[in-house]
């Protein structure tokens, strides 16, 4: 008992001196990553918080391009513009819509087709993925100068073939289809990807087993390769219809957001404000507006996200 009893404050002793050094290499290493993320947040803070704090700033006066003093107006940019920015929504959603489904069936539909076992697949794979690795300014320019009334590839193919030639974007209807048909052709290369690295990894032994059974080939894909690939394929299209929703690019260079205002999108009607008629407070108001509408959108990805890992 008198050896325990001596042992005692030795092992006290020898206990205190590692907890310290702990706590000595704890604080330092807090204080080295702390050092190391410093310079990134403090680019985050000039780049991303700054602007978007003093845009929220800016949505509340009346300020242009035009005249050197501000005046407050509060929530007047806000009223001001709401009525145009429910019009422009309207039109951004439909463009956002169409741009999503379509690239999804056709990235799906060939990523099908790719996983089979056919002849010459892999330099269809490389060749498909060339719209996706073209700037999207350049797919623009390419398309318009396809669906030009006057010299384009379309009406002078259609014009061989003895059929009318059509304008594309010189009518509404035909303005959107145009875009989305570009924005498509642009897209689909990395949904096709995602669908194709899914479907690559469903398991040999149920594809067997369901034809040792008797399962036709549809039956194979609706119950077991769509279920594999509808949870990845899903997040794909909420990234995509959020990319989307404030894609400038595409429809700048095609139509400029027109005939009329038949494809001005919310993107194409802050830059309007901003650069057109240099009213800064209220394209700041549309951004504010647009950034909330964004976030409940990411908000929705987010949630739905979450779901499908569940």
């Amino acid at each position: 008992m008198q050896q325990a009893t001596l042992d005692r404050p030795a092992t006290s002793e020898r206990v205190e001196p590692r907890s310290g050094r702990r706590s000595t290499l704890g604080a330092k290493d807090r204080t080295f990553g702390f050092m190391i993320a410093l310079p990134a947040v403090l680019l985050f803070l000039v780049i991303a918080i700054y602007p978007l704090v003093s845009s929220i700033g800016t949505s509340l006066y009346d300020q242009s391009l035009l005249r050197p003093e501000r005046t407050f107006v509060g929530f007047g940019n806000y009223t001001s513009i709401f009525g145009e920015f429910a019009e422009r929504l309207g039109t951004t959603l439909v463009f956002s819509s169409l741009s999503t489904i379509f690239p999804l069936i056709l990235g799906v539909a060939l990523a099908i087709l790719l996983n089979a076992r056919i002849r010459g697949r892999t330099i269809l794979r490389g060749a498909l993925m060339l719209p996706w690795l073209l700037p999207g300014v350049v797919v623009s320019f390419l398309w318009a100068w396809i669906f030009n009334d006057s010299y384009g590839v379309l009406n002078h193919l259609l014009s061989m073939v003895g059929l009318p030639e059509v304008s594309m974007l010189g009518n509404p209807a035909g303005a959107m289809a145009a875009v989305v048909i570009a924005k498509t052709w642009h897209s689909f290369p990395w949904i096709m990807v995602v669908a194709l690295a899914v479907l690559q990894t469903l398991p040999s032994e149920q594809i067997e087993a369901a034809t040792i059974d008797g399962a036709t080939r549809s039956q194979r894909f609706r119950y077991i390769s769509l279920p594999h690939i509808v949870g990845p394929v899903t997040l794909v299209a909420v990234l995509e219809f959020i990319y989307n929703f404030g894609n400038f690019d595409t429809i700048f260079v095609m139509t400029g957001g027109g005939p009329g205002d038949s494809t001005t999108t919310l993107a194409l009607s802050l830059y309007q404000l901003a650069f057109g008629s240099y009213e800064l407070g209220k394209a700041s108001a549309m951004g504010v507006l647009w950034l909330v509408l964004l976030a409940i959108i990411s908000s929705g990805y987010l949630f739905l996200n979450r779901r499908l890992e569940k």
